[in-house]
């Protein structure tokens, strides 16, 4: 079916409504966005002597609620840019517009009633064909469709998008008996690769997938803290990133998200699913009734399990409730064999083990709450999902799990989970059993490369739907990688093209790092057509291994110290200077070196959700692998006509100077990170590291030449450098900056302005490179640089004058 989205219509501006609208906005989609008008002037509007009719007026909820989303933090646009993709409306006026709109998403009030009366004003205007769809959390599909026209149910479902939608990746799918299947396929297949989603195909059940089993996780907990006796900095401390859950954890996630709407869906859960044998757990214990009716229901209203406050000596301070007394206190730090045990396991699947096996809270939790977990999910099996990778794809793209809860499962072992089951009270459902008697282990294997789950109607293993498009380096790194050190692996990704995987802490650069890429590098040169540097770390690269600088400064050797950056700035420079193309593959954090790295690559293939920046100056330095002389290169690119244009210099400065990140990969592009036509953004971050192959393929097919090094970059010489020292006397005099950031800005600045030379000159890579390193090492030996590095080693801030 050819069908392609072009303008989208969202009916209702709330919170989701808003941030529905934005991400549409942020791939290049042009937006309707309605709402009601408003039913009686504001006190402003009055003051002005405007009348409901104006359309200041009926315009005014849908403006007021946009401009709130666009301001909120995180922000839900990638640009402000984006916003002239977004206009606005009011469904009294403008609702005939959906007429040229190919999809209409409802998004208003959680009233079936309120959302049928939308439907029939739809209804009118709508074109045939043009797909139709409602956000709803928990409401059942079919009884919206429910009177509708024959077209209307035909291109009628349920996309249920979850908040904040730019950042969460989950987008539940739910079908009615009259939703034709083309339109389904479509919707997986547009949420997975324009909107970047986790696309879960959902049944028409209570709350769907994910909300069914994550609020189940929830109120099982929250009935297991008074069972336990534990509080609330424990429970937060045993199921957070140790667990692989996102570091606000339980409580501290409930604050975020609201306790109300927690409630709400609890309530719905226990009204509409009679059956559920989990069924009395959907009831509140009376701590959280108690909170419901003090309407401490988390950030929103300003205290919920957590509470900020000021000390008598004004500094803040953030207090826990005691759920025993109900009264806020300091803090108390948690101690636990357990947790410590962990620490050192980075393989999280190795983690589950100890906390399955640990002797005291931490692991009576699990083993209470996993336990319940594994019988509740196997239960819902197939009243939810008649597969059980949806439902590991829904936890961990809607709640931030890094592990669903059958892969959980597996890696605490299934007939060990069983054992253990019992002994606690829980029973697997009969398939699970099934499953084990017939030899089978596990609920996934890799087979081939290939990741299979375990069919239940079938009793045999298939393959997981959709991910052929995906390079999951997790699954061929066993069987294709050829060589790898203490920092890197290189892998082979089929179609003469190699993978340079960073595994270090934090995908950190140091020396096994560099020999690595150059490893690779010499690989492909004598035997394949193409290189990607790209991992699927949680981070690309936090930056060059700082602790290793630190060490170098502090012994003062500083000859290896010469040779470390010498070797980083080489690296550099041959992932541009190759014969062979190199695709560089960032995702979520790549700072420092890793922002240099993809500032030389042939092409950056980075995901939508990308955080780049030279950040050096926070440690005392400036950008030491090739950043600083890119810059300068690329302010000489920027002067026209041969005419200095000094603005060009000055904001590659700032960028530097002021450590500037990007929100996003499209920002990336507007802080001249990126280079036109030289990047291109994965929405899906599954899809990267096939996309960036699939470039690297490209580049060598259309005959791909060894660049030359450039000898023509412009520096201004002391024309340039007089501006430098100027802005920076200037700042350090109205006491902007300290001494140190006004040496460390004119050490940058003599850098990009290629030294002292008398008149503006050309010069060549290398000459930019040596006044690069040479400031980098002379800064590196600043004790107040070493104080800054030691402090991020620490884990502290950076010191400041």
């Amino acid at each position: 079916m050819k069908r392609s989205i072009n303008k989208v219509a969202v009916l209702g501006s709330g919170i989701m409504g808003s941030r529905i609208a934005c991400h549409f906005a942020n791939i290049g989609v042009e937006v309707l966005l309605l709402d009601i008008a408003p039913k009686e002037l504001s006190p402003e509007e009055q003051a002005k002597g405007l009348t409901l009719d104006k359309p200041a007026v009926k315009n005014r909820i849908v403006n007021t609620a946009l401009q709130t989303a666009v301001k909120t933090n995180p922000s839900p646009v990638y640009s402000k840019k984006v916003l002239n993709k977004i206009k606005t409306g009011n469904f009294d006026d403008d609702m005939a517009k959906i007429a040229g709109f190919d999809w209409v998403i409802e998004v208003v009030v959680e009233n079936l009633d309120i959302k049928k009366k939308v439907f029939e004003q739809v209804e009118q205007f709508r074109k045939p064909g043009t797909l139709i769809t409602s956000n709803t959390s928990g409401i059942p599909i079919h009884l919206m469709a429910e009177g509708r026209s024959e077209d209307f149910k035909a291109h009628f479902c349920g996309t249920h998008f979850f908040n904040p939608p730019r950042y969460l990746k989950l987008l539940e799918i739910i079908p009615t008996p009259y939703t034709k299947p083309e339109i389904v396929d479509f919707l997986m297949h547009y949420g997975d690769k324009f909107l970047g989603k986790t696309t879960v195909l959902c049944k028409d059940t209570p709350a769907f997938i994910a909300n069914r089993v994550g609020v189940y996780s929830i109120m099982a907990l929250l009935h297991l803290v008074e069972k336990l006796d534990l509080t609330v900095e424990e429970v937060d401390k045993f199921t957070g990133p140790a667990l692989g859950r996102p570091k606000s954890a339980t409580f501290r996630t409930s604050d975020v998200v609201g306790l109300d709407t927690m409630i709400k869906v609890a309530k719905g859960l226990y009204d509409n699913c009679p059956d559920d044998k989990a069924h009395e757990l959907f009831k509140l214990p009376e701590y959280v009734k108690k909170m419901e009716e003090n309407k401490w229901l988390g950030d929103k209203t300003k205290q919920g399990f957590y509470k900020k406050t000021k000390t008598a000596d004004g500094k803040t301070e953030i207090l826990a409730l005691d759920l025993k007394t109900l009264a806020y206190k300091p803090q108390q730090k948690v101690k636990s064999t357990t947790l410590e045990m962990t620490k050192p396991v980075e393989n999280l699947r190795e983690r589950m083990k100890i906390f399955a096996k640990g002797k005291d809270k931490a692991g009576e939790l699990f083993r209470h709450s996993s336990f319940g977990l594994f019988e509740y999910v196997s239960d819902r099996i197939p009243e939810i999902s008649d597969e059980l990778y949806r439902i590991d794809d829904a936890m961990r793209a809607g709640f931030g799990w890094e592990l669903g809860p059958f892969e959980l499962w597996d890696a605490v072992g299934v007939k060990e989970a069983i054992e253990g089951m019992e002994q606690y009270g829980n029973k697997a459902a009969a398939w699970v059993h099934e499953m084990l008697d017939a030899g089978n282990t596990a609920f996934y294997k890799v087979e081939g490369g290939v990741k299979k789950y375990y069919d239940i109607p079938t009793k045999s293993y298939k393959a997981l739907p959709g991910t052929d498009d995906f390079i999951i380096l997790d699954n061929i790194r066993e069987n294709k990688t050829l060589w790898k050190n203490s920092g890197v692996s290189i892998i082979d990704l089929g179609d003469g093209i190699l993978n340079v995987e960073f595994h270090t802490k934090m995908n950190t650069i140091g020396g096994d790092v560099i020999s690595g890429i150059n490893k690779a590098i010499d690989m492909a040169e004598k035997d394949y057509r193409g290189l990607v540097i790209g991992n699927d770390g949680a981070n690309f690269s936090a930056g060059a291994n700082v602790g290793m600088i630190f060490m170098m400064a502090v012994e003062q050797e500083w000859d290896e110290l010469n040779m470390a950056i010498r070797m980083f700035q080489n690296t550099s420079m041959r992932i541009r200077y190759s014969s062979i193309p190199v695709v560089v593959a960032p995702h979520n954090l790549t700072l420092g070196g890793g922002c240099e790295f993809s500032l030389h690559a042939d092409h950056v293939q980075l995901s939508a959700e990308t955080y780049m920046g030279l950040v050096e100056f926070g440690v005392g330095v400036i950008p030491g692998g090739g950043g600083t002389k890119e810059f300068a290169l690329r302010a000489s690119d920027e002067y026209k006509d041969d005419q200095i244009v000094q603005n060009a210099l000055k904001d590659r400065f700032l960028t530097i100077g002021m450590a500037k990140v990007s929100t996003s990969g499209y920002e990336a592009y507007e802080l001249g990170y990126l280079q036109k036509d030289k990047f291109s953004i994965s929405m899906n971050r599954n899809r990267l590291l096939a996309d960036a192959k699939a470039k690297a393929i490209e580049l060598a097919e259309a005959g791909y030449t060894k660049p030359v090094q450039r000898t023509d970059i412009k520096v201004l010489g002391k024309q340039g450098l007089g501006i430098v020292y100027a802005g920076a006397n200037s700042m350090y005099a109205g006491h902007f900056i300290s001494e140190h950031d006004k040496k460390i800005s004119e050490k940058l600045g003599y850098v990009m302005c290629g030294g002292d030379l008398s008149a503006p000159t050309e010069v060549s890579e290398q000459y930019l490179l040596d006044l690069e390193r040479e400031a980098f090492l002379s800064l590196a030996g600043e004790r107040k640089s070493l104080e800054r590095i030691q402090s991020i080693i620490t884990k502290g801030k950076p010191l400041r004058n």
